[in-house]
């Protein structure tokens, strides 16, 4: 009875050690996600808060590269030193994937204040040219999430830029993707996005970090399993004296 749940605890464990080689290039490409789409809304954030977590999640994902390893040669050769260092290298993780969860939870709560402080002030920075950051930073959320302006289209009629160009329009990405005659003309609003760009920033922003959030737990939860199995093999090693004299091929004095 205990060889054969000594048995299916090996077994487990290797197929978890395939899962850790999987986990960790899942881990690598949320991460690299984050960074991505950070690139792309970071004037809408005046502190780099959201990268911490991905910055952790590909760390993390990276060891789990070098743990499955350590794993796989513990497991077969049922090595206790291997075992033992297989065990705390994944508790470390398993720590810090728990910290990766409760960090996301703090900076998802920060992103809607963030955003609301920036926005106005990236608006206002716009002068409608490509070689300007904030213009390209706008353009791109107002085409990619279909809004325009801040709360909506009128928004931008307290901005410099509106007031300078003095022709009672909007930035052409402000246009509806279906509708080609369009100059971003207020007389034509109906040709516009008509939801504003700050709460699908926010929301855009809040499900990256629960990306984040339910990756680190799903993979947490398995690596529990993984450091209860290698338990099982360590406790049945040091418990039964016949065993271990089975594994070293060892005989009795």
């Amino acid at each position: 009875m205990g060889q054969c749940g000594i048995t299916s605890s090996k077994t487990v464990l290797v197929f978890l050690n395939l899962i850790f080689w999987a986990a960790a290039g899942i881990l690598c490409y949320v991460g690299g996600y984050v960074f991505v789409t950070f690139d792309d809304y970071d004037h809408f954030f005046e502190d780099v808060y959201t990268l911490i977590p991905a910055v952790t999640i590909i760390a993390v994902g990276a060891l789990l590269f070098i743990i499955g390893l350590i794993g796989c040669c513990a497991t077969v050769r049922e090595s206790y030193c291997g075992l033992t260092t297989f065990v705390v290298i994944l508790l470390l993780v398993f720590l810090t994937e728990v910290a990766v969860v409760v960090l996301g939870y703090v900076y998802r709560a920060k992103v809607e204040h963030e955003v609301n402080v920036s926005i106005k002030k990236v608006y206002d920075e716009y002068n409608g040219t490509n070689s300007n950051s904030q213009s390209r930073a706008i353009d791109y959320i107002q085409r990619q999430l279909q809004c325009c302006g801040i709360h909506n289209y009128s928004d931008w009629q307290n901005t410099q830029w509106y007031k300078e160009s003095k022709n009672n329009s909007v930035p052409i990405s402000c246009c509806k993707n279906n509708v080609v005659s369009c100059t971003g003309s207020l007389t034509r609003h109906a040709d516009l996005y008509q939801e504003g760009c700050e709460a699908l920033v926010v929301k855009k922003m809040e499900e990256i970090m629960m990306y984040v959030i339910w990756t680190a737990l799903t993979f947490a939860t398995i690596q529990m399993l993984g450091m209860l199995c290698a338990c099982v093999v360590l406790c049945r090693r040091s418990r039964d004296p016949a065993y271990e004299l089975l594994i070293t091929g060892g005989t009795y004095a």
